[in-house]
């Protein structure tokens, strides 16, 4: 007979029985972490700080202070290894983590390909992704504060969901701008916002100045996450009783998804594997942050030495394409300029399904490491991902949302060069969240109507003209 504490091992590890063959968790517990790791603490090169959006210079914690809560900006500026997780946050996070990781044996089977493909499902989290790995801390830090509301901006709506579920956990209010495309292509992500209390806006939006201003140049904008990102900071600085909360793109954001891999580290020393590459998609770039960058510690190390592999969508390529300078996170440039790749801050990109991928700019701490050459991207369109989602969900039975369809198809591509090579790459992919929301665009592609949109370099000239000339 299984007590309490086994039952629980016993799910959560196993994923109800799926990872058995990945962990065997009567004698393997892992553990949810105790504490975030922040790489920024291990790099000999720091990043450059934040500017502020009006004087160009470093900006301070107290520039910071109308936005965030505090302890957020602690974090953000911290050169702290380790920061200690609340043991409020852990009782949350025990609801699902530790998520499981799970050999794709079907995929291997399926390609025929000599590789061994592992990858860290998010998917088990009530809100369906990673999101809910940062959404829990912020909305307590700012609970710890005594902040009534808080604002947001999301794309697909997995941050906007994570958000209104961590809001209906402590108490507060919620209210969320999401990018107009996604608003429309996925209607059941707003219902879910909407059933944990949340406010949802379809933006650009005229509620705000920014929103209304887009509308008037453009009355059928699909906005971008930029724009979102406007229109919510606006409400938040304009009302003392309400703070912004971001799901991506700054360091405590990524500091609170490292749990992925601090989990992912033990889990594959436990089935005694270590990864030659390591594959993740890119947006803003939390989720890829997340699984990469305690591997990132171990190769600094010199104890591992993987490949680190971003995968980004050809219509938003801001890795691969963007340049690397001060921009503003927002279009109407209302946030401090962040050090990043950048497509440039009113890029605006076409409206791929992957909603959550539809951003002008990389993580500043992401760039960095990119500019270090600890990691590499690419970049696939949207139908060979969407081919790729199919054989995933064929093989392993897990569909996959559009954003992390862009890892698993690089992951396939590395897999039938093994096949050609003879290679028994050990391969380690980020599964960030799962697609039942998103079966609109599953149509589409089974349909044989969606079709690969790729930027357009006119467009990303006249847009990165207007990224703001700052000697750093």
């Amino acid at each position: 007979m299984l007590n309490g504490k086994q039952m629980h091992e016993r799910l959560s590890n196993g994923f109800r029985g799926r990872a058995r063959s990945v962990i065997n968790v009567n004698s393997t517990a892992i553990e949810i972490p105790r504490q975030w790791y922040n790489l920024v603490a291990d790099l000999a090169i720091k990043p450059l700080p934040p500017l502020h959006p009006k004087t160009f210079e470093p900006v301070k914690p107290e520039d910071l202070s109308p936005l965030f809560a505090y302890e957020l900006i602690k974090q953000e500026v911290t050169y702290e290894r380790f920061i200690d997780i609340p043991e409020e946050v852990i009782d949350v996070y025990r609801l699902w983590r530790p998520t499981p990781l799970i050999r794709a044996k079907r995929l291997e089977k399926l390609l025929d390909t000599p590789a061994r493909i592992y990858y860290k499902y998010e998917g088990v989290s009530p809100a369906g992704s990673h999101k809910p790995n940062t959404a829990v801390p912020q909305v307590y830090y700012n609970a710890q504060q005594g902040v009534k509301n808080v604002v947001t901006e999301t794309g697909a709506g997995q941050w906007g969901s994570s958000l209104a579920f961590a809001c209906s956990l402590f108490g507060l209010g919620c209210e969320v701008w999401q990018v107009r495309a996604s608003y429309y292509q996925k209607p059941y992500r707003k219902l879910m916002m909407q059933t944990w209390g949340a406010k949802v806006h379809p933006s650009p939006s005229d509620i705000t100045q920014a929103g209304r201003k887009i509308l008037q140049m453009d009355p059928s904008s699909p906005g971008s996450l930029g724009i979102a990102i406007s229109e919510a900071v606006e409400i938040a600085a304009a009302n003392d009783d309400t703070k912004y909360c971001l799901g991506s793109v700054l360091n405590h954001v990524l500091l609170h998804q490292t749990v992925i891999g601090e989990e992912c580290i033990r889990q594959m020393e436990a089935i005694g594997e270590t990864p030659d590459l390591i594959i993740g998609c890119t947006g803003g770039g939390s989720n890829f942050a997340g699984l990469s960058f305690p591997f990132i510690r171990e190769k600094l190390k010199g104890k591992i030495n993987p490949v680190i592999r971003a995968v980004e969508p050809a219509a938003c390529p801001s890795l691969t394409k963007g340049v690397y300078a001060y921009d503003f996170g927002d279009t109407a440039g209302m946030t401090p300029l962040m050090k990043m790749h950048t497509l440039g801050h009113d890029f605006i990109p076409d409206p791929i399904h992957a909603g959550g991928l539809r951003y002008h700019g990389m993580a500043p701490l992401i760039s960095h490491v990119h500019e270090l050459g600890f990691m590499e991207a690419i970049s696939i369109p949207q139908t060979e991902c969407f081919q790729g989602a199919i054989r995933f969900a064929r093989s392993e039975g897990i569909i996959p949302a559009p954003e992390p369809t862009h890892a698993i198809a690089a992951t396939i591509q590395e897999a039938v060069r093994c096949r050609e090579s003879g290679e028994s790459k050990v391969i380690l992919m980020a599964m960030c969240g799962h697609g039942h929301f998103d079966l609109a665009s599953y149509e589409k592609y089974l349909q044989g109507s969606l079709v690969d949109l790729s930027f357009e370099e006119e467009k990303i000239k006249e847009s990165l003209a207007k990224v703001p000339q700052v000697q750093a």
